[in-house]
Parts: C-alpha cells; structure tokens; sequence
C-alpha cells in the first residue's frame, strides 16, 4: 500500500499540501479518477479518489475508512538530548516511529553538543517513517527546552532517568511491567551531569538502567522503545 498524509480534512472532503501532490502527480502519475490510500496522522487510514489534482494541492473525495487504529494500551514519551551529527537522531526518529512511540521531546543538557534543531525538517522525517510503515498515528514532536525545564513540568504516572554514572542500576524494563503512561529521559554523549540526575530524582524521576553495554545516545533511545514494546505487547 502507498500511503499518503492529509494535512487537512473536512466533512468528506480531505487535501494534500504541495510535497505530497508533488509526490502523487510528478512521481506516480496520479490523475482525476484514481483512488490513493492516506492517512489523517490521527488514527485513521482512508481510500479517497482524486477530484482535483496539481502540483501544489490535491483533493480527495473520501470513499471509505480502511483502518480506525484504538489507541495502544500503553504510551511511551522519550525526552532525548539531540545528538551532534544530526543524521544519528533523525535514524533515531525513523526507528522509533516504525516501532510506534507517541511522544518526543528534546533535551538541552549541561552537556549538549548540538543546540538547535528544525523541528519541520524532523517532522518530515516522522511523516516519512510513518507513512513507509504504514502507521495511521504520527507521533508528537515537542521544540528544544532546557533540562530543568521540562523536568519540572511534567507530571506521569511513570518517569525516569537513564544514566551510565552508576552501575548496578534496575533495568527499564523490570520497571515498566505494570505502567501504562511512560516517560523515560536519555542524554546527550556524555551522559547526564550528576546534577542533572539528582534534579530529576528530586521531581520525582526514577534511575534506570538499558542494560551492560554503553550505548550511545540514539541506540539508547531506540532500545527504551523497543523495550517498552515488548513488555507490553
């Protein structure tokens, strides 16, 4: 099945913006009269015929729901330090996507190398894996804040903190097997300052560990998403 993403749709009506018309015209051809499959990021996958099609904008009569996706029992949030080369974290969005993480927020730490980041050039990255999975939920993606920001404001039922500056740490997931909402911190090369560790525990943050091996940033990410899908499915 190619998927495609509408931006926007209302009542039976449903329009793809200009990089995915581009897409469906110039690519594959796509004229008045064709079906195409796509997806609103929300839940739903739809078959839709083309009534209007150009390079900047096409519409959709919506024909039928293919798929109505329940949310997943379980939510998993990761709050990661984007890595220095840029390439490493946009494979860490791709993987977690296909896997199906809801949520991802991005960390400046003490320690951080990269700074800044183009949340639209990352949102077209999920988009992608999304739809190349054929995921019908996109995950939220959250801007840049600084560590003792965000772990002062959020508030869930499960949270923690992975670190490497202890050994012997309990692993995520004897930790998670009975929590529905997660949120689970992973720094930056360098791992987390103990400053930064002992604020989290102060808001209420849990230590964890992802195993023996010294993973980087974005292979650690990835992990603490698989492991929270297989305790959970």
């Amino acid at each position: 099945m190619q998927l495609f993403y509408a931006h926007k749709i209302e009542q039976n009506i449903a329009w793809l913006d200009q990089e995915e018309s581009r897409h469906c015209t110039k690519t594959l051809r796509k004229k008045i009269g064709d079906s195409i499959s796509f997806t609103d990021g929300c839940g739903k996958i739809y078959r839709g015929e083309l009534i209007d099609v150009s390079k900047k904008s096409c519409q959709l009569n919506i024909l039928e729901t293919i798929r109505h996706d329940q949310d997943q029992k379980f939510r998993i949030h990761i709050a990661i330090a984007p890595t220095k080369n840029i390439s490493r974290l946009e494979w860490f969005l791709e993987k977690t996507t296909e896997f199906g993480i809801d949520e991802i927020s991005f960390l400046l730490c003490q320690r951080s190398e990269r700074k800044q980041i183009r949340i639209d050039r990352l949102e077209k990255i999920v988009r992608s894996a999304a739809k190349q999975s054929l995921k019908s939920r996109f995950p939220k993606l959250n801007e840049l804040v600084k560590f003792n920001e965000f772990v002062q404001s959020n508030d869930t039922s499960y949270k923690a903190i992975a670190h490497c500056n202890t050994d012997n740490l309990p692993h995520f997931k004897t930790q998670i097997s009975t929590a529905t909402d997660m949120l689970i911190l992973i720094g930056p090369e360098g791992d987390f300052s103990e400053e930064e560790v002992a604020l989290a525990m102060q808001q209420g943050f849990e230590e964890t560990g992802l195993g023996s091996s010294r993973l980087r940033t974005e292979t650690a990410g990835i992990a603490a998403c698989h492991i929270a899908h297989l305790v959970h499915t």
